[in-house]
Parts: C-alpha cells; structure tokens; sequence
C-alpha cells in the first residue's frame, strides 16, 4: 500500500500581508513628483505610502522599474534634490502605510493573547546610512521604533515587534478609521531624535520616535529605494507575498480612484440640466471627497461645437458612487470630466 505523502513546510497563507501595494505596482496619481519638501503630508505617486515631511530640502518621489528580482519589478524612488544640513529641532521625513482598525484584529493588540508582529522590506541607497522603521499605535498613543541600515544593494530588511500586552493598552478599534501607521523614518530633528530608543512599545514620546538615524537630506547624492514591504503575524518573515495587478488595484481603490464621466442633454433652444451616475470601481472605505478637472463642455449647432466651461455639482455622495449635474445652454449637450474619490485614511 503506498501511503499519501506530507509537505513537512506548508506554503504561508494566502493574505498573511497587512500592507496593501507593497510591491509598488499600482500608481494611480502619478509616477513621478518632483519638488517635494517644506510642509506637507500627502500621496503623490504609489498608492497607500503617504509621505511626511516638514524640512528645507527637497526631493523627488519616483515609481521606477528597479526592484530585486524576484520580488517586484518596481520599487519607490527618494533622490535628494536640495539638500537640508542645518536641521531644525522640528524637522521630520517619514514615509508611511496607514491601517484601518478592523483590518488588525488577528493581531490581539492589548490582551493577554496578543501577537507578535514581524516587517520585511527590501531597501538600497547610494550608501550606508541608519533609518527608523516604527509602528505607531493611534489608538493607544503607543510606538516602537527599530534601527536599520542600508547598503548601495538590495538586502532584505527583518525586523520583529514584540507583542504588546501593557495594561496601558487596549485593542485596535475595530472599525474603518486609522489605527496603526508603519513609519519609515528618513530624516529628523533633535525633537524626533534626542531621546533613546526603547526595546518595547511605550506610550508615546516624541523624543524617542527616531534617535540614532541619519539624514536622507544630507546631500544631493543621496537616494533611497524600497520595495517587497511585508507585515505579518507572527516571529517570522515569510516570503514575499505575490499579489496579481488587478487585487491589489482593487484594494487601492477602496481609499482612491479616478475615471472619467460625462453625460449628453438635449433641450433645445434653452439652458437646461443634464446628469449621470457613477458606479464606483469598488466601495470605498467611507464616503469620498470628491474633484472634478478637464471638464470639457460642447454645444452642437449645426456645424458649429462651442467648448467652454460651465457649472457640475455632486447631488448625491455614497460609497459605491455618486450623482452629478451639469448646466447647459443649448442643444445637443455633451460633457465630460474627469473625476477623483479619494477616502484615504
């Protein structure tokens, strides 16, 4: 009798990664932003990582095709363009994921069976420099903060949080809001740095958040690329969880699409309002802001099309899409635009 055989080493679960795009195949706003500093916090190219960053330098921010094989064709791009070497005390540059609450749950934050939480990313820069990953509780108004370095190849980066069971804790809201950040710490001032780092999660004290890191803004030659980021339950780092365009497209969307409507009226001879639904791509987390631009306007008069631009309005605002209507006046109406939704965290 032949006896089945046993695989000894089970393939990871399907869905074991929390990051969303962690390859940074999808960018819906744009592929490149250059000019980037002073004052903001903001997407600019890859879905899901926002950037931070209050500074006197610059830079650009870059989906490029350079990732390890293997892992992911693409990565992200930072390439200092002003340099920043006296650095104020409030200073920052964080690249970051935020998370929703109900999507944390497995991890058991604040209880007696809570998780441990381990982080993989892959990173190279033009040289060695010490960076910050930090998860940053916003529930609790806990954090913890690891020190990494790079080198001018691709190295897997493992880093492994401890389980977080403090009485001053509790579980993550289970709900649509944010409830965890991951931080990648790039740069900081002394009011960010000049604390220690703890061992374990502590409530919160910006002092420590990024003590020991350098600065990405220290010269002009200094870039920074990662990719293949990773967060899973659990002591260990799983392979890179591969991900088909289309799903993880899909998950962007729930915080961010963009697409183009329009509509066509007829009232002849008089101004009149004429409208649409759209249906879209996906839910979305909660109900979206929404924009409009390349408005296009044409009225149809024997040989003749009149473009210019005239008033839209949202009538009606859901997660799964909205209502608009448009103004004209004449016959033959059509009028397109381009929309966003954008319900990021």
């Amino acid at each position: 009798m032949t006896k089945a055989r046993t695989n000894a080493s089970a393939s990871p679960a399907v869905g074991r990664n929390m990051v969303i795009n962690g390859a940074m195949n999808v960018a819906q706003r744009s592929a490149s932003v250059t000019g980037l500093g002073a004052t903001l916090s903001a997407y600019h190219t890859v879905d899901r990582f926002p950037i931070a960053v209050s500074t006197s330098g610059r830079l650009t921010m870059t989906q490029t095709a350079d990732g390890p094989n293997g892992i992911s064709a693409n990565c992200l791009k930072f390439d200092c363009t002003t340099a920043d070497t006296s650095i104020a005390a409030g200073e920052y540059f964080l690249l970051r994921q935020p998370f929703e609450g109900q999507n944390l749950q497995r991890i058991g934050k604040g209880v007696a069976g809570a998780q441990q939480i381990t982080i993989s990313f892959y990173v190279k820069a033009n040289a060695a420099f010490t960076f910050g990953c930090e998860l940053e509780d916003k529930d609790n108004n806990r954090n913890i903060t690891i020190l990494f370095d790079t080198t001018t190849d691709w190295v897997r980066k493992v880093i492994t949080i401890p389980a977080d069971v403090d009485d001053g804790s509790s579980p993550f809201d289970d709900d649509n809001a944010e409830s965890l950040r991951l931080n990648i710490w790039l740069h900081a001032g002394s009011t960010y740095t000049s604390g220690t780092l703890g061992t374990s999660w502590y409530n919160r004290v910006d002092a420590n958040r990024a003590a020991g890191i350098d600065s990405f803004f220290s010269s002009t030659d200094n870039n920074f690329f990662i990719t293949g980021v990773q967060m899973e339950v659990g002591p260990v780092a799983t392979e890179f969880e591969q991900e088909d365009i289309s799903t993880t497209l899909a998950k962007c969307q729930r915080y961010f699409e963009t697409g183009k409507a329009g509509a066509v009226g007829n009232h002849p001879n008089e101004a009149g309002f004429f409208g649409g639904v759209v249906h879209y791509k996906v839910d979305k987390r909660a109900a979206p802001t929404l924009a409009q631009s390349g408005q296009s306007y044409r009225e149809v008069s024997g040989d003749t099309i009149y473009i210019g631009s005239h008033g839209q309005q949202y009538a009606l605002n859901l997660v799964n899409g909205f209502a608009y209507d448009a103004i004209h006046n004449g016959s033959n109406c059509k009028y397109i635009f381009t929309y966003t939704a954008d319900a990021e965290l």
